[in-house]
């Protein structure tokens, strides 16, 4: 097993949410992907959450938040819904995950995602990942990201879903 996600978090944990970063440019980011992203008013219960709370949820073509939103938890919805075939994806609501491998590939495809959006990369997507509790087999996602993710890569690859900047370093 690469990647899982076990228990939602403390609620005070200190992770990125969608009122540190533009809100806008996150939106952006998913129309890019054919998506919408529908914000729903503080303290309402988001629709399509998996984990409830302040946790991003997925219904179709649509991922639904509130400004108390982990941006990791966006992104990782957001890449269940880009993952999914077209004929998948209008069907799925709150539960998109169909494998393991998908799994990975959306754990993989988040953190690229992430150097996409001002103020967040890679590099601090990786620690609100491990904050949050996301379970890799080498200890860390960063660690899974640089030395055991290829086959989530290569998944990726495979079905034309890598961004550009990542395609260019493949050997």
């Amino acid at each position: 097993m690469s990647a899982t996600l076990i228990d939602a978090p403390d609620a005070d944990s200190a992770v990125l949410t969608l009122a540190d970063i533009d809100v806008e440019a996150a939106r952006a980011l998913l129309v890019r992907h054919d998506l919408a992203l529908l914000l729903v008013d503080d303290g309402t219960p988001i629709p399509g959450s998996y984990w409830g709370e302040s946790e991003a949820g997925v219904i179709a073509h649509t991922v639904y938040a509130r400004t108390d939103t982990p941006v990791h938890s966006l992104l990782h919805e957001a890449c269940h819904l880009i993952v999914a075939p077209a004929e998948k994806r209008a069907q799925i609501h709150t539960d998109a995950s169909d494998s393991q491998a998908e799994e990975d590939a959306t754990c993989y495809l988040q953190i690229l995602l992430a150097d996409e959006l001002a103020g967040v990369g890679r590099e601090r997507l990786m620690a609100d990942m491990d904050t949050w509790g996301y379970t890799f087999r080498l200890g860390s996602s960063r660690a899974w990201f640089e030395h055991d993710a290829d086959d989530a890569r290569a998944w990726l690859a495979q079905r034309g879903l890598l961004p550009r900047c990542d395609r260019e370093h493949m050997p």
